[in-house]
């Protein structure tokens, strides 16, 4: 693919960033330095996103830490392989266990939603398989960052206020360790103040030299195991040692000539990918702006509403992935598209806080990687002397026996987290990748729409000002939105609210490689404090 690299629209905030020798592009600037680092020491894509990906638990513990989930697309060798290192529920963990504490849904935070953290699993794995630095070596940085310190940046800052505001409603004691951590002093700290964890030093140089192993097996394990049953939590250390990333096969939809991949469900990638399907088979013979938009609002929320319907762990799916990525149904889909908003049900294609990176190399490797904590700084639960914030991704479980996604002992719930990756024929264009919650599948539909159908370079595409569907016929749009385009679509049935919060919009990167010359061209987000580096 070859994008015009002067093409800059009037909202463009920054411009396309090149690389001939390597790049990292994410959202925390000394995490990139510290990917780039490892390129120049001779490591390769896949030793830099682990790098990048443990120092970024250090520099964003607002939206990721040492206790997340984490999903990778790893190009190596002319070939795309996928890793899915989402942890399933604990044994103990089931909707009696949950409505006998009281609840009749998933509490968001405390101990009660924790499922078995990924990530240093994720790393481990990505190391074992294709790295080829020590992996001590890359999680050095990292350790190094949390021993000497860093300055806190803008946004880490303001989301670091939110967070401390959000559990000061909980008193329980489970919640004491974390504003131990993270609010020592009573208050988020400032931007430009340093802030260090010797515990998080610690726990990644254990980490670092045990390939993981302390983190599943060990005195990690064990001190995980001892907080969640001092406080009647349900995680345990023979959840954490059974525990295993696996190696998955991409799935993916040809879009304007190239073909987009995503990780199969349990992760949401499913429905960009309907959502795809569905653009490429609607015509719009005018090119008409206000149509082009419509359609692609109306097809993310068709995908949107099939996938909140229908994603779980794979074993419970049914429908299976290839009918809900039929090319008969998605044309069936696309079909009730009309002229005017729909309030979106979804189909029947039965027949009968997150960090978000992008690495690539002078070798071709390129790496797009995404892990979470799913909201912030994830449960409120930090374990005590180790730094390890814990995810709360059984939040999004169902306490219905019925329903898809039902919460069950050993099964993974529907995650929102996603990496892309855009190939050509047998050729790698790229990865990307917009983190945020239920935001990211409609981040990815629009950064690529953006750049296979309008033809802007990665930077562009994610300066554009963005839309979000949340319900019905609404949908949110940022205050930078242009008028004219929200009164067309208003006319259209939309119910357009815009939002002062551009945080809530999603924070993507890009690196893609020109398959002609090798030099890669790289964007990064404006609407937090990315940085895009080339080697």
């Amino acid at each position: 693919m070859n994008l015009d690299p002067h093409y800059y629209p009037s909202s463009s905030r920054r411009t396309v960033t090149y690389g001939k020798n390597g790049m990292v592009a994410t959202s925390q600037s000394l995490a990139a330095q510290v990917g780039v680092d490892i390129l120049k020491q001779g490591g390769n894509a896949i030793d830099a996103a682990i790098a990048t990906a443990a120092a970024l638990t250090v520099v964003e513990p607002t939206s990721n830490g040492i206790g997340s989930d984490a999903f990778a697309l790893v190009w190596v060798k002319g070939e795309l392989h996928g890793l899915n290192a989402s942890g399933p529920a604990p044994k103990k963990l089931t909707i009696d266990a949950v409505n006998s504490l009281g609840h009749d849904s998933m509490p968001a935070h405390g101990l009660t939603p924790v499922t078995v953290p990924g990530a240093p699993g994720a790393w481990a794995a990505l190391s074992e398989r294709f790295g080829t630095l020590p992996f001590e070596q890359l999680l050095a940085p990292a350790v190094k960052l949390a021993e000497e310190g860093f300055a806190i940046s803008p946004t880490v800052s303001q989301l670091w206020q939110s967070a401390i505001s959000r559990y000061r409603q909980y008193s329980s004691p489970e919640f004491q360790p974390w504003f131990d951590h993270f609010a020592a002093d009573g208050r988020a700290p400032n931007a430009g103040e340093v802030w260090r964890s010797a515990d998080m030093a610690a726990t990644l140089k254990a980490i670092g030299a045990s390939r993981a192993n302390a983190f599943y097996q060990g005195h990690l394990a064990e001190a995980m195991d001892d907080f969640a049953q001092q406080h009647g939590g349900f995680l345990r250390k023979e959840d954490l040692a059974a525990f295993e990333p696996e190696w998955i096969t991409p799935v993916s939809v040809r879009y304007k000539g190239h073909d987009i991949w995503e990780i199969p469900p349990n992760g949401s990638g499913l429905i960009v990918l309907q959502a795809l399907g569905m653009l490429e088979q609607l015509s719009n013979e005018r090119h008409d702006p206000i149509e082009t938009l419509h359609q692609r609002i109306e097809a993310t929320k068709l995908g949107y509403v099939d996938g909140l319907k229908y994603i779980t762990e794979p074993s419970s799916m049914r429908p299976s992935v290839e009918q809900m990525l039929a090319r008969e149904y998605l044309s069936q889909r696309a079909a009730t598209i009309g002229h005017y908003a729909l309030d979106p049900v979804h189909g029947n294609p039965i027949k009968g806080g997150t960090v978000y990176l992008a690495t690539a190399d002078n070798q071709g490797n390129m790496v797009s990687f995404i892990q979470s904590n799913f909201e912030g700084f994830g449960s409120g639960i930090v374990v005590p002397g180790t730094g390890i914030s814990l995810q709360n991704r059984g939040w999004s479980f169902s306490l219905d026996p019925e329903h898809a996604n039902a919460l069950a002992p050993g099964k993974r719930t529907y995650h929102t987290i996603i990496p892309g990756f855009i190939t050509k024929g047998d050729q790698a264009v790229g990865p990307f990748g917009v983190m945020g919650g239920y935001m990211q599948p409609q981040g990815h539909v629009q950064v690529v729409t953006a750049m296979l159908e309008d033809h802007l370079n990665p930077q562009a595409a994610l300066d554009m000002p963005r839309w979000k569907w949340t319900a019905g016929k609404t949908v949110e749009v940022e205050a930078d939105f242009p008028n004219h385009l929200a009164l067309a679509l208003a006319r259209r049935g939309h119910h357009i609210v815009k939002v002062a919060d551009s945080l809530s919009f999603g924070r993507g990167q890009i690196i893609l490689r020109n398959s002609d010359t090798g030099v890669l061209q790289g964007g990064t987000e404006p609407r937090t404090d990315g940085a895009v580096l080339p080697l």
